[in-house]
């Protein structure tokens, strides 16, 4: 088991290194770093005395001192560095997160679910208070840092869903108590979510709670009505709004669309495609160059097949192979059955927001705002992954710390009959 959390923290450490060296990259060249701020006051040049001042000349100066005074004096700054300062500081808090989360019994998350999912809500409702961002209310604005507030309620579904299942082990196959009931409360936040608009995210945490319900003990057969009526609901809410209904159409004919709402996936394409196998050299990207958007965000995995070839990008779905195998051995060896959940629900979220990237951003799936875990530029996500590392470290020392009880005494099965 030892190797499984080393391998765990090897895979995570190699993406974050690898984000922020990415980081370093692009962000240089993205419209973040230019800032618009007002400009300092200009130093008053004195006329000489010998200067003729007739009254035309006065008039004149009178009313250009008075439109310079009028108008709004800015500059733009360039801070090639300002995003890679705010992730390293983002990348220092989800640490110290980690830390506290790897020290703290995992069972703490299931006594205080209630208050996390109370907060996710007052939150998400809170983000139709700012004004919007790229169309949508994703974001709470503080000064000059923006959170968003569907990270906290990723985390509120899995600890609502783990405590709920190992508390109703009993019911876990029955349809209602089982299924129905546990589906309702986690879509308040999807239905809070979905409006911001963050069909990817909803998405995400529905796909998450129907695979936590399914290990808690479900049928399958059971399960089959909620992601066909899931994937009508996002595509009903996808057609009524023009942006999202725009990706869908560009999604089924990409070169036709290259020009429109098609634009961010096909130079991807081109990022990957000109990066070969051994890429262009770290810092050699073209595409960055205003040519892709957001390519230190959602985007950065063509970037990073571009500048660093397709060994990298390799490496980078190897890293989630390897994460995703750990986090799921450190769940199945949990002491009891609320880790397992637990841990199969932070795995699961994790390894779902990878691959809906990667989908992404090779064009595999439409286009969704999905940041790349541990890679891609973004306080909040970070921070949520760094957190769920931690409740996983947490699953394996409370798993390794009773292995001699476990070993003495004849252990009450983990798992249910699912398991």
């Amino acid at each position: 088991m030892r190797l499984v959390a080393l391998s765990l923290l090897l895979s995570v450490t190699t993406m974050v290194v690898i984000g922020i060296v990415m980081l370093f990259s692009t962000s240089a060249f993205s419209r973040d770093a230019f800032r618009v701020r007002k400009a300092k006051p200009k130093t008053e040049v004195v006329a000489s005395a010998d200067a003729a001042k007739t009254p035309v000349a006065e008039k004149d100066a009178a009313e250009k001192e008075t439109a310079d005074e009028a108008a709004p004096k800015k500059e733009i700054q360039w801070d090639p560095a300002s995003l890679v300062k705010r992730q390293v500081m983002w990348l220092g808090i989800g640490l110290m997160v980690c830390i506290v989360a790897t020290l703290v019994d995992y069972r703490f998350w299931q006594r205080t679910w209630p208050y996390w999912f109370g907060l996710a809500v007052v939150l998400l409702l809170t983000c139709f208070l700012f004004r919007d961002i790229k169309g949508s209310h994703r974001w709470i604005r503080l000064g000059s840092l923006t959170f968003q507030p569907s990270e906290i309620g990723k985390l509120a579904a899995i600890t609502f869903l783990a405590a709920w299942l190992h508390r109703q082990e009993e019911h876990a196959r029955e349809f209602f108590k089982g299924i129905v009931y546990p589906m309702c409360i986690v879509g308040i936040l999807m239905g809070l979510i979905a409006p911001e608009v963050d069909l990817g995210t909803t998405a995400i945490i529905g796909c998450t709670a129907l695979t936590m319900i399914f290990v808690g003990g479900a049928k399958l057969w059971q399960l089959l009505p909620f992601p066909c009526l899931g994937l009508a609901g996002i595509m009903g809410v996808a057609i009524c709004i023009p942006n999202r209904l725009g990706r869908l159409m560009a999604f089924r004919d990409l070169e036709k669309f290259k020009d429109g709402a098609g634009n961010q996936q096909w130079n991807g394409l081109i990022a990957l495609g000109s990066g070969g196998v051994d890429g262009l050299g770290l810092g050699n990207g073209r595409q960055k160059f205003m040519f892709l958007p957001e390519a230190h965000t959602d985007f950065i995995f063509p970037t990073i097949g571009e500048e660093l070839g397709l060994v990298f990008t390799l490496l980078i779905v190897f890293c989630y192979v390897v994460m995703i195998i750990s986090g799921i051995a450190i769940a199945l060896n949990a002491r009891e059955r609320f880790g397992t959940l637990l841990g199969v629900g932070i795995t699961t979220m994790l390894a779902l927001q990878a691959a809906l990237n990667i989908g992404v951003t090779t064009a595999l799936l439409p286009n969704k705002g999905i940041p790349l875990p541990f890679i891609s530029y973004g306080g909040s996500n970070l921070l949520f992954c760094m957190l769920g590392v931690g409740i996983l470290l947490n699953i394996y020392r409370n798993g390794g710390l009773e292995k001699a009880t476990r070993a003495v005494t004849k252990h009450r099965p983990l798992m249910t009959p699912r398991i």
